[in-house]
């Protein structure tokens, strides 16, 4: 019987089926952060149990941290605390941590895939919703709430039922000045915020495989932001290549072998999908978001379109159906998170601003997703075209994704994020988002408004 990739992975990972209910599946990798970990570790106190298998699990400090001065204690207790005892849960229970100023620190998303714990076939599960990017490497990986993670902690395994699947063919070639960004934001426009909602996605299509690993994370850590359970992509050579010494990748003739196993990781043909929807990749253009979800989205250069039920988001945001986003005052450019906060995303912006100086009335915060980022990014030269346009880095965390450290965008003002949500307050109360990729990020932090990059860098 011809299987999808998504079969394949979940038919090996049930321990039990639950007859007419769901499966005990068996996770293969546990990531955990300071916000969502405390009372999983609290409810394991109560209950007197120890992690089961500790070496599965990994942490990292991100949402909380400050992206300044992170050599001095956290300030706000309600952002030290729980870094604190995140600190306290791991060594207590033997879990490898990647503490502040760490060289493996990081956002959960990014440090996975670049220490190699991320690999492929896996079950992988974090209480964080953009767990879906550890999807790029052929991988059923969701997020789960506070309950799981402490179900996780303490069994290594999880209740879960089957979802539906769902299979997005994308073929041809990108345009210039069209990123992975602007692809995912055109899929999610077009199939709406609930359009994937009760399915797992299969991204393929000769677009999809042209896609380097940090392109196809993008496309996957946004895949929940229609709605669906999870995203994945096949692994192919560009995988192994990626994955290759980096340092919790297997190792020799272990090595090998994995390789051989990951190469079987592919849908059969003739397997079938419940709903499949195919896209053009030369009809994508440079996308902005209008409204307050990640569907709201338009091609930078159209109009803003009259749709029903939309106009509460218009009048938060400020905006009338018909006007034109196009030449809008941006006040804010965030450029980070685990959507776009990876090494390409930074050369993709500096190598657009080089030569150019930042506007004057743009408040940027460019906000690496890891210290290897942070170090690459000084490695490669990038900072210094950063620091010559006038460009300040910040340290690493998620920053400015979401309202929970000191990263937060004014009301009422403009924010142009590279980040995956625009939903009201999601930056700060009252702020304004509009989701893009780096390159109408690089646009808007050079001349003050939202700028078609095709047209302002003749691409």
């Amino acid at each position: 019987m011809a299987k999808t990739i998504f079969d394949k992975i979940w038919e090996r990972h049930v321990v039990k089926q639950i007859h007419d209910g769901p499966s005990v599946l068996y996770i293969d990798r546990h990531f955990i952060h300071e916000v969502t970990s405390p009372q999983a570790f609290a409810g394991l106190d109560k209950r007197g149990l120890k992690v089961f298998r500790p070496l599965q699990t990994f942490a990292t400090c991100d949402h909380n941290v400050p992206t300044q001065n992170q050599h001095l204690p956290i300030e706000d207790p309600s952002s030290r605390i729980p870094v604190e005892q995140l600190a306290k849960n791991t060594k207590a229970h033997g879990i490898k941590y990647f503490p502040l100023g760490h060289p493996g620190n990081g956002i959960v998303h990014i440090i996975g895939p670049e220490q190699g714990i991320t690999q492929c076939g896996m079950t992988i599960v974090c209480g964080d919703s953009h767990t879906s990017t550890h999807g790029a490497f052929g991988n059923i990986a969701f997020g789960i709430g506070t309950s799981e993670v402490e179900m996780v902690l303490a069994t290594q395994t999880l209740m879960q039922t089957k979802p539906k699947q769902m299979l997005i063919e994308v073929n041809g070639s990108l345009g210039k000045g069209v990123c992975s960004k602007d692809l995912i934001l055109h899929i999610i426009s077009s199939l709406g915020s609930s359009g994937g909602t009760g399915y797992f996605l299969e991204f393929a299509g000769s677009t999809i495989e042209a896609l380097g690993m940090e392109e196809r994370m993008t496309i996957c850590n946004m895949s929940i932001e229609m709605g669906a359970r999870g995203g994945l992509i096949a692994p192919d050579q560009k995988t192994f290549d990626y994955l290759n010494g980096r340092k919790y990748s297997p190792k020799g003739s272990v090595w090998d072998n994995a390789v051989s196993s990951w190469r079987l990781l592919k849908s059969d043909a003739g397997c079938s999908y419940d709903v499949v929807h195919s896209f053009d990749a030369s009809s994508v253009e440079p996308m902005v978001t209008y409204g307050t979800n990640p569907g709201a989205a338009i091609a930078v250069n159209k109009t803003i379109p009259s749709v029903a039920g939309e106009e509460k988001a218009l009048a938060y945001m400020g905006f009338k159906a018909g006007e034109k986003i196009c030449d809008l005052k941006i006040d804010y450019v965030f450029v980070g998170s685990c959507t776009n906060g990876r090494i390409e995303d930074f050369r993709l912006f500096a190598n657009a601003v080089k030569g150019k100086h930042k506007h004057p009335d743009v408040v940027a915060w460019l906000v690496p997703g890891s210290k290897e980022v942070e170090r690459q990014i000084h490695d490669q030269g990038i900072f210094d075209i950063l620091d010559q346009a006038g460009f300040e880095l910040r340290q690493p965390g998620c920053s400015a994704c979401l309202g929970m450290n000191q990263d937060k965008i004014p009301e009422g003002k403009y924010s142009l994020s590279t980040s995956n949500r625009n939903f009201e307050g999601r930056q700060g109360p009252g702020a304004r988002t509009i989701l893009a990729g780096p390159l109408v990020a690089a646009a808007a932090a050079i001349t003050g408004q939202i700028t078609d990059p095709r047209t302002y860098f003749k691409l």
